[in-house]
């Protein structure tokens, strides 16, 4: 056989390696209509069974044109360590078996008439119910404890509860890492850079912003703010 027969033979097999991968990209970004970049493919690809890198995923997105049609609004609360970094406890391990065993928290960031807003929920990794959440017109430290004081008064017992996170400044918080301590609840932070760590959340924003924020037009951040919407989404 020829060198370049070979060689061509080659690559065609190497070009279908991806083949079912590329299907269910292909079928992500279609059914969320272009609105999913390679980040939340991935985690979505991962909720889907495929253990995936995100750099494969970006580059099969390159061959097969996909591009990601919301221009992208990135909230990163970390600012170094300026406080204690927590061990990966939870692994990516998203299974739960029981109501209260693992939890999982993020801040977003979203953009509505040129004015910011965040988001803060705690969700249940066992059926994705958010546990309590906040919205704040800044990222502060009072919108994290008061989501933390509402999920306490919610839920009495928390010990041995895993709660995993970034590596957020307000994570790092003295009096946040002693509030889960208090409430004998074992800290769990990502990676640093690795927001697949994280896919649970990730995947809800990502969800969250389909279904709510990008289907609907809101006059000012105070309407979203308040909208009876947010509030039926966040209790599915």
């Amino acid at each position: 056989m020829a060198r370049s027969v070979f060689y061509y033979h080659r690559k065609r097999l190497n070009d279908d390696k991806y083949k079912d991968e590329k299907e269910e990209i292909a079928s992500i970004y279609h059914l969320h209509k272009g609105r999913y970049g390679y980040r939340r493919v991935t985690a979505e690809m991962k909720n889907r069974g495929y253990s995936i890198n995100h750099k494969t995923v970006q580059k099969l997105m390159g061959t097969l044109d996909l591009k990601c049609n919301i221009r992208k609004v990135s909230y990163r609360s970390y600012k170094g360590e300026v406080g204690k970094i927590a061990p990966n406890v939870l692994e990516r391990d998203f299974e739960a078996s029981l109501p209260n065993q693992k939890w999982a928290t993020d801040v977003t960031q979203m953009n509505i008439k040129g004015e910011k807003i965040y988001l803060s929920p705690i969700i249940d990794l066992f059926n994705g119910e958010v546990i309590s959440y906040t919205i704040s017109k800044s990222p502060n430290m009072q919108m994290i404890e008061k989501m933390l004081y509402e999920a306490f008064d919610k839920v009495k017992d928390t010990k041995g509860l895993i709660f995993h996170s970034d590596q957020g400044w307000q994570y790092q918080h003295y009096g946040y890492r002693k509030a889960l301590e208090k409430n004998g609840i074992i800290q769990s932070m990502s990676r640093k850079g690795n927001c697949l760590d994280n896919a649970l959340a990730e995947s809800f924003f990502g969800i969250m912003k389909t279904e709510l924020l990008y289907r609907q037009s809101f006059e000012t951040a105070e309407e979203y703010r308040f909208i009876k919407r947010i509030h039926l989404l966040l209790q599915q």
